[in-house]
């Protein structure tokens, strides 16, 4: 039994959706659908997997604007982000508006996740760790027995998450960087909302803004 995981990069910004699934009963769950549904979709089909929910990280329009469309394709409800995200969540159609993506509806989820709440994808579980700062709602799903973490985007390969928009907090994201995430296994797999994997380890030793050699 494993938590399998495919990454289909989805809209201009190649942010990376993340469909997660159970391999024992094919359920799934897909993390930041901000877009591009047919090819969620058509990945989802070719592997035959049952998606039960839909995950939300945060509520920018490159990681939520096709949440909606897709829960509502599917039959699911959306789970997360935290409800301090309702912030983002409300003003999707502006967001689409200001970056040119297809118009997407505000959006409240089915059930808000909370700091320590927990979500079942068939028979594997992940953890849910409440981190602000690049927006106040944004939560990181965490699997110990797979040994990865989707974050959004707090953390990146070598750098974190912007905090020069609304709402942004640049110390509460410093915070639960080193306070949360630092607090996992250096060998566990991180997948941010762009760009490569990288490792706890390698950004805890190497990362020039939350690196402990820096911070002490």
């Amino acid at each position: 039994m494993a938590l399998q995981l495919h990454v289909i990069p989805v809209t201009p910004f190649q942010q990376n959706c993340s469909v997660l699934w159970c391999d024992v009963s094919n359920e799934a769950a897909v993390v930041d659908a901000g877009g591009d549904i047919a090819r969620i979709r058509a990945f989802i089909d070719a592997k035959g997997l049952q998606v039960t929910k839909l995950l939300l990280t945060h509520g920018h329009i490159d990681h939520a604007g096709g949440a909606r469309a897709l829960a509502d394709a599917l039959g699911v409800q959306i789970e997360g982000p935290q409800r301090a995200e309702s912030f983002w969540l409300d003003q999707l159609p502006q967001q689409g508006q200001m970056f040119g993506f297809a118009p997407s509806p505000a959006l409240t989820p089915e059930r808000w996740l909370e700091e320590g709440d927990t979500v079942q994808v068939g028979r594997e579980v992940l953890e849910v760790l409440h981190c602000p700062g690049h927006t106040p709602g944004h939560i990181v799903f965490v699997s110990r027995a797979a040994n990865l973490c989707v974050v959004g985007d707090v953390l990146f390969q070598g750098s974190i998450g912007r905090t020069d928009f609304p709402m942004g907090n640049h110390q509460q994201l410093i915070d639960a960087i080193r306070n949360k995430l630092f607090a996992l296994p250096d060998d566990m797999t991180v997948v941010p909302g762009h760009g490569p994997f990288t490792t706890i380890g390698d950004e805890r030793r190497s990362n020039p803004f939350v690196a402990d050699r820096r911070y002490g």
